[in-house]
């Protein structure tokens, strides 16, 4: 029996070798997800109890070396140096020993008790390999373990070897010799060992990262030890004299002797059967990265995935909205009852909190298909694939082969959404990368934009519209490559990069319990994090749209005219026999309530049955006010019903009209007002401005606003096109105008739902403010140069459009092209499934 009640493992392991689904192996559904201080980086851990001995299992982030090279391999460091786990579980891919032994011999360094999952092993006899586990055990000194994670062989072998590592008081781990470095790193060890170093961190690795000159080692010598430390001098010294004699770097050195030694094992443990022979892996990949192919099957994909997750899922949440909807109205049944005209403020708040969690919410169905498929691709092996055939000509912009799903998600042509786009970056291993496709997904054309563009469109541009519609859907692309190329050679150029290791891991199927564990995962992750944000900022934008409100004497107009109408109403029951009933303004309200609650419930149903539901749900819940609501032949009903829908329309349109002046009087309707002098450079008056800064909260909020602002004095009977032209054309608004307004649109900062998931993302308010600033500066020099240059050059708006997107076009392409790009990023191509 083990010695310790609790432990704590680590599992490590290169990407791709099945340590996840290792993870799920062993700790089942009892699994929690956060993050690791500071970093955006998954931390997931898992309990199970065996042996009554609980078990915590760390599944660590998957790296390729314990170097400083990239966030992930520093997080996996200092989790098994600061942490000093019990076990180490190193997942090794059993298909690709010898590239996984050179990560196994870096653990086995850092001095923890290690056990070895050998997974994968049914791939390995797939393609002909046979290993001998005995000799491979005893030239590791640790225990190796076969496995096949996905299909839970070997769980009841690797947890008795976890409890067996743990309780090894003395093992005889594999020691790595560095041949002709080997005496000065064991002075080095002996003379670290004297320190306070000894007693925080393994001396024999530590030793080993100095003389190699990492980066983090010698950060951890200067912050203990100080800069002019002998052991610093020493390691440096022995470093410069060997390259002397040597004429090769020291790490280029080690890493031979890691790769000998890999050697040597491989050749001694394993047998090749169908050696020379193409696996199952390499066959699918002559077809699907072919040259001429490759293209074809990427988009394929691409096309598959934006049809499930976004068409498909948008088109789940109408059976999904109707409980967000019933929660909405379970909420404002607890809350007090609406007003004639105003609402109490706390109804109001409260309502407009719920109605923005609803909006978020309401991505649901689309979030659980997305996250279903993204998971298919990766443990499939196919996400890799992706990165490989798009990295070059995304590389040339500062991006990455993995920012293409995340353009795909958020629209690149028209009818995505920035949001899940923002959420599919997280995959990206390079920071600068990752960031820069975070900050330019919002520039594509989400399906909140279409209505806007549509709107203006079909009011300016009525006969161009095949040709402006091709422009708003391209333009964003061109612009988004730009902005990546501008910022990661400014703002972004001092983050981490990484050698960009370019791996082909076997293929493999996905297994159900993983892709939907991971989507239920990940979708609990939006929620949580993005509704514990939204809330708070949802009351600011409310505020800002309320106050200061209408005026007293706007406020006694407005309670004349319901009083007015009130008074109208009485007049024209009175032949009703149940005209008793609405003698005071309180039974009236409750009537008038009652009725837009029916006809907002009947507006979220559908079909004959659903009606017919409905009517005897509230016919139960209100059998005596039934009757006027469905009068059917009660003649005396009949009158009441109909002065209800009268009184009913008069308080809607007062109401709105309360609305429309709020707007103008608010806090960011003076805001738009005070920025009109500036905007007119760009064609923007005041309407517009607000209409624009509506939409920061949704961006369907701009049409919505517009309507508000464009209804004064017009025949409710036309479209909004119809109202919105005859006003704003006559006011001498332009195809210019509408152009500037659109391609500032196009540029705008993201929605709040997408700023909220850049928060979330980059863990960072300050790239949360540069995703709303950078933007809006930009859309605004944007719009004024169309606008101010087409004035002055005298072009009308289509021609203008053309000016602008060929200078754009050219400009991308010169810029790609461009050999002047200042970041070399080291490219290792690795393809799995050899020894």
């Amino acid at each position: 029996m083990p010695n310790k009640e609790k432990l704590l493992v680590g599992l490590a392991g290169q990407q791709n070798a099945g340590k996840s689904t290792t993870f799920n192996m062993l700790t089942g559904a009892n699994q929690h997800i956060a993050n690791y201080p500071g970093v955006t980086v998954d931390k997931k851990s898992g309990t199970f109890k065996y042996q009554g001995v609980k078990v915590e299992t760390v599944d660590l982030p998957g790296t390729y070396s314990l170097t400083s090279f990239s966030l992930e391999e520093r997080v996996t460091r200092d989790f098994l140096i600061t942490e000093k786990p019990d076990v180490i579980v190193n997942v090794v891919d059993a298909s690709s020993l010898k590239r996984s032994l050179y990560f196994t011999f870096q653990v086995l360094e850092i001095g923890f008790p290690v056990a070895v999952a050998l997974n994968m092993m049914d791939v390995a006899t797939r393609n002909g390999i046979q290993i001998d586990i005995g000799r491979l055990q005893h030239r590791l000194g640790v225990d190796v373990i076969p496995t096949v994670g996905r299909r839970g062989k070997g769980k009841k072998e690797l947890r008795d070897a976890i409890l067996a590592t743990a309780n090894r008081k003395e093992g005889k781990a594999l020691r790595i010799a560095y041949e002709d470095l080997e005496p000065a790193i064991e002075k080095l060890e002996g003379k670290l060992q004297t320190t306070k170093l000894a007693d925080t961190y393994p001396v024999r690795w530590l030793s080993v990262k100095l003389v190699e000159g990492d980066s983090e080692a010698e950060r951890i010598v200067i912050e203990e030890l100080g800069a002019a430390s002998t052991e610093l001098e020493m390691s440096r010294k022995i470093r410069r004299e060997f390259e002397e004699e040597h004429f090769m770097p020291v790490a280029d050195y080690m890493v031979g002797c890691r790769d000998r030694l890999a050697s040597s094992i491989v050749g001694s443990c394993v047998t090749e059967t169908k050696a020379g022979k193409a696996n199952i892996s390499e066959k699918i990949d002559a077809l699907v990265l072919n040259r001429f192919a490759a293209p074809i099957f990427l988009v394929a994909t691409v096309f598959i995935i934006y049809q499930l997750s976004i068409v498909k899922g948008y088109d789940l949440t109408q059976y999904w909205w109707p409980f967000l909807a019933k929660f909405r109205a379970i909420v404002a049944g607890i809350l007090p009852d609406a007003g004639m005209l105003e609402d109490p403020y706390i109804r109001s708040m409260s309502l407009w909190m719920v109605d923005s969690a609803n909006a978020l919410l309401n991505y649901i169905p689309i979030f659980l298909i997305l996250f279903a498929l993204i998971a298919i691709l990766e443990d499939s092996g196919y996400m890799a694939r992706i990165a490989f055939i798009l990295d070059r000509m995304f590389f040339a912009f500062g991006l990455h082969g993995q920012s293409t799903l995340p353009f795909i998600l958020g629209g690149v042509f028209a009818g995505g959404c920035a949001v899940p786009g923002v959420m599919a970056t997280k995959g990206i291993p390079d920071e600068r990368s990752r960031l820069a496709t975070i900050l330019t997904v919002p520039y594509m054309n989400c399906l909140a934009k279409i209505p806007f563009y549509t709107l203006l469109v079909n009011v300016f541009f009525v006969e161009y519209k095949s040709w402006v519609m091709l422009f708003l859907s391209t333009i964003t692309i061109f612009v988004a490559l730009l902005v990546a190329r501008l910022l990661t050679a400014t703002v972004l150029k001092t983050k981490e990069t990484a050698p960009f290791v370019m791996e082909l891991p076997n293929y493999h199927p996905p297994t159900f319990f993983g892709v939907g564990q991971r989507a239920i995962e990940r979708t609990w992750q939006y929620i949580k994090k993005v509704g514990s944000i939204v809330i708070a900022v949802s009351v600011c934008v409310f505020t800002l749209l309320q106050f200061p409100g209408i005026g007293d004497d706007r406020k006694q107009y407005y309670e004349t005219e319901i009083n007015k109408a009130v008074v109208q109403f009485q007049k024209k029951i009175e032949k009703s026999s149940y005209a008793e009933h609405f003698q005071d303004e309180a039974a009236i309200l409750e009537m008038v309530n009652l009725y837009t609650e029916y006809k907002t419930a009947k507006l979220n149903i559908k079909g004959a049955k659903a009606s017919k539901a409905l009517d005897l749900r509230y016919l139960k819940k209100y059998p005596d006010e039934f009757i006027f609501l469905k009068p059917k032949k009660d003649k005396d009903a009949k009158i009441i019903n109909k002065a209800v829908r009268g009184l009913s329309s008069k308080r809607k349109s007062l109401r709105r009209n309360i609305k429309e002046e709020q707007i103008e009087t608010s806090f960011l309707g003076s805001v738009g007002r005070s920025l009109e002098p500036l905007t007119q450079w760009a064609g923007f008056d005041w309407k517009i401005n607000v209409a624009i800064l509506s939409s920061f909260a949704a961006r369907e909020s701009s049409v919505a606003t517009i309507g508000v602002l464009y209804q004064q004095g017009a025949d409710e009977n036309k479209s909004l096109e119809e109202r919105m032209g005859a006003e704003i054309s006559g006011g001498g608004f332009t195809p210019l105008h509408a152009l500037a307004v659109m391609v500032f649109f196009a540029l705008y900062p993201p929605c709040l739902a997408t700023t909220i998931m850049i928060k979330v993302q980059t863990g960072s308010y300050k790239w949360m403010a540069f995703s709303v600033l950078f933007p809006t500066a930009l859309g605004f020099i944007v719009a004024s140069i169309i606008f101010s240059g087409g004035n002055a050059l005298n072009l009308n708006g289509i021609q203008m459009m053309a000016v602008f997107y060929v200078f754009v076009v050219i400009l991308t392409i010169v810029t790609g092209l461009s050999k002047s790009w200042g970041r070399k990023r080291p490219l290792i191509n690795i393809r799995a499934g050899t020894v």
